[in-house]
């Protein structure tokens, strides 16, 4: 099986009926894996990555509509086509309501089986990732079964023009994602433009973005084309869309309603083509709450949302990457990079990773710099992890950190005193206490026990 190849997973627990439908799928071109229960079948799902799942319903242990409530549970966009030879009309409406890609009754025709793998594979867009590769993924190393079916998403949504707004911790990756989904969709030819909104102040970013005339400001001496533009055909990827000025959300939403923008200083608006992907680390919701963002422009943006899971929800990928990040430094460096010895391994894999895959990768890079000997020990990972902490968080993140901190050496210094601890803190009772709820701090707890 290539690796361009889709494969199909085919779960019976009838040998003779398995090999009988695995050759006739293999004689129609298709790259086909087998279970004979559904407990195999679920071991199977994470390393096989497969486009579509054929299963007989009556098994022994898990029946097929188990096992597809299960694989439902894992992988929403994953199609399932079951087989049966006590189909009725009753089994047929509940199994399709449930979600079953089809539902096919024994004996049937082979053309009619290919028929519908044909059509579910087109849905799936395995058919699709058969013909063309892996190349618009690439960048995403992973063998976590949550992250293959997040880029089974991004690669369904990628065939189309919505809108999609990424969500995801600082350092997860939503820059490759978006660069992902725009390698996998028509505009691939075009240009990806990426910004980062949080990181242009913001009397520049409206010039960045829309682009401004000659003479628009002091400094203006010639004309300059906006991202807008400079992504004409392609994408433009907004990143920390939730850090934007309110005020030039607004002049964002005229820009996607009219699918044109007016450059800084100037009176005509030029029409553009181009595709937004943004993405936030932050709580939009709240942000709307607070009257810091426009619903209407998060309801423009936000038409299909995917979540990037953090590095701690995919500890799996850290072998992964490790071993990725260190054939790119041997690349950089000119010369071969060590090896991590198991402890130091273990140690990654159990780390807490606030900063993500980006902290994920400074580590590597600097036990790999530091390495003496062919194989990096646990102790330099220990040295790492502690260097790199701090500087891994985000601004928000550190000053939550420090407030907790300083929250908690104010009550163990006043043995959980309130009205001294807020004195201290040159804060009001009330708005001591909120800090102290929002922290999770009960001053009981740091009251000194009586003998």
């Amino acid at each position: 099986m290539s690796e361009a190849q889709a494969p199909i997973l085919l779960v019976d627990d009838d040998r003779d009926l398995l090999q009988l439908i695995s050759l006739r799928l293999a004689s129609a071109g298709h790259a086909v894996l087998t279970a004979e229960s559904g407990e195999e079948a679920l071991s199977r799902l994470a390393l096989a990555r497969p486009s579509l799942v054929i299963t007989d319903l009556r098994m022994e242990g898990m029946d097929g509509l188990a096992l597809f409530e299960r694989i439902h549970a894992l992988m929403p966009t994953l199609p399932v086509i079951i087989l049966t030879a006590h189909g009725t009309v009753p089994d047929a409406v509940s199994a399709m309501q449930k979600g079953v890609f089809s539902f096919l009754t024994k004996p049937f025709e082979g053309k009619e089986l290919l028929a519908q793998v044909a059509q579910a594979l087109k849905v799936s867009g395995g058919a699709a990732a058969a013909g063309a590769g892996q190349e618009w993924r690439a960048a995403i190393v992973t063998r976590s079964q949550r992250m293959e079916e997040l880029l089974r998403q991004a690669r369904l949504v990628a065939a189309s023009e919505a809108s999609v707004l990424i969500f995801g911790a600082s350092g997860s990756g939503k820059e490759l994602l978006a660069k992902a989904i725009h390698m996998a969709s028509a505009r691939a030819r075009g240009p990806f433009i990426a910004v980062n909104c949080a990181a242009i102040p913001e009397n520049l970013l409206e010039s960045e973005l829309f682009g401004h005339a000659r003479g628009a400001f002091s400094g203006a001496v010639q004309a300059h084309r906006g991202l807008f533009q400079a992504a004409e055909g392609g994408t433009l990827f907004l990143d920390e869309i939730g850090d934007m000025p309110l005020g030039l959300q607004a002049k964002l939403l005229r820009a996607l309603q009219d699918r044109s923008v007016r450059p800084v200083g100037s009176t005509e608006t030029v029409p553009v083509d181009v595709r937004i992907l943004s993405a936030t680390h932050r709580d939009l919701g709240e942000a709307i709450a607070a009257g810091a963002f426009r619903s209407d422009l998060y309801y423009r943006l936000n038409v299909v949302s995917l979540s990037l899971p953090a590095l701690a929800e995919r500890r799996e990928d850290i072998p992964l990457l490790c071993a990725h990040f260190i054939e790119q430094l041997s690349g950089r460096y000119g010369k071969p990079m060590p090896a991590f010895a198991p402890e130091a391994m273990e140690l990654l894999v159990n780390a807490a990773w606030p900063g993500n895959v980006r902290q994920l990768l400074n580590v590597v890079e600097q036990t790999v710099a530091l390495a003496t000997s062919p194989l990096v020990p646990a102790s330099l990972v220990q040295q790492a992890l502690r260097d790199d902490s701090a500087a891994s968080l985000s601004l928000d993140e550190a000053r939550r950190a420090f407030e907790h901190d300083y929250l908690v050496r104010l009550l163990r210094t006043t043995e959980g005193n309130v009205a001294q601890a807020a004195r201290m803190a040159q804060r009001n009772r009330t708005e001591f206490y909120k800090l102290l709820q929002r922290h999770n701090l009960s001053p009981a707890q740091f009251k000194a026990k009586k003998a």
